[in-house]
């Protein structure tokens, strides 16, 4: 299939076999506390560019795995993503009233709701990822490497030195730490649990999706940052400037704009010598490298 079509086409369809499948792995709103699972879905659906699951089909693409593996695995790592954003722009964290193009959950509905909805999405991601109809070794190898990019090793852990950082001056090196956990972690996860979607990666291939993955992960936080400084609140879809208006430190702050924007093109061509022994079965990653890149929200 992914030979017949073009890339946009392709993202499309990973978009939309997405936008059809959340809404039956999520808890129906006619359940009890209907309020909860409501302030659930209203974090997961009707918005975002779903890069995450892109990078678990492209992946597993790679490995030949089965689209309803791929699919499953996709949403949970979207809905790993949704409760990191819901906590993230609570008021304790970044304190955000915009994301999506949206009202904040926590705006929408109020903090306890969003506090709940977060964790609830957390769990949910597990119990979606466990339905996996694939070898239970593999299943349960998906479940370390999202735990572990989830935790006080991977995301969580990236945000508590985020907002240890505030108004500090840290090196390059520091930063660059910091955001390979907050952010890099997950995407990371995406790129690994997808090709265990197909099959296990023997030791050359794990090497270069590591590398291809680091460098995505990095330049997905250089690019946010360069458009945090640079565009404006409607074409993000969240509140623009809030890195500098917090004192939080970024890649243009302390690189600069041209220097960052140098240093994402560096990275794109980093994520594609990374995939230089893959065939072209690979594209749909290269491709995804040049999106992150070259994206303008």
């Amino acid at each position: 299939m992914t030979a017949q079509i073009s890339f946009d086409e392709w993202m499309l369809f990973v978009q939309e076999t997405m936008e059809e499948a959340l809404p039956d792995l999520l808890p129906s709103t006619v359940r009890t506390p209907g309020q909860l699972h409501d302030a659930m879905r209203y974090a997961v659906l009707g918005g975002g560019k779903r890069i995450r699951p892109m990078l678990v089909f492209a992946a597993g693409t790679l490995f030949d795995a089965p689209q309803s593996a791929m699919t499953l695995a996709g949403a949970a790592v979207e809905m790993i993503h949704a409760y990191s954003l819901t906590h993230d722009d609570l008021p304790c964290m970044d304190n955000d009233v915009l994301r999506r193009g949206k009202p904040t959950v926590h705006i929408q509905y109020d903090e306890a709701t969003a506090l709940l909805a977060g964790d609830a999405l957390q769990a949910q991601a597990f119990l979606v990822l466990s339905r996996q109809e694939i070898e239970a070794v593999r299943t349960v190898e998906m479940l370390r490497v999202l735990s572990e990019a989830s935790g006080s090793l991977g995301m969580c852990g990236g945000q508590a030195i985020d907002l240890a950082s505030i108004g500090k001056d840290l090196t390059l090196e520091e930063l660059e730490q910091m955001h390979s956990l907050k952010t890099g972690a997950l995407l990371k996860a995406s790129v690994f649990i997808g090709s265990l979607c197909g099959r296990y990666p023997n030791q050359q291939e794990t090497v270069a999706l590591e590398a291809y993955a680091n460098a995505i992960g990095l330049a997905f936080q250089v690019v946010d940052d360069i458009l945090d400084a640079t565009a404006d609140s409607e074409t993000l879809g969240k509140t623009a400037g809030k890195d500098a208006l917090d004192n939080k430190p970024t890649y243009v702050s302390i690189l600069g704009l041209q220097k960052s924007e140098e240093l994402a093109e560096k990275l794109r061509r980093d994520a594609h010598n990374a995939l230089a022994g893959f065939n072209e079965k690979a594209d749909l990653l290269r491709s995804l490298a040049d999106l992150i890149v070259q994206r303008s929200n």
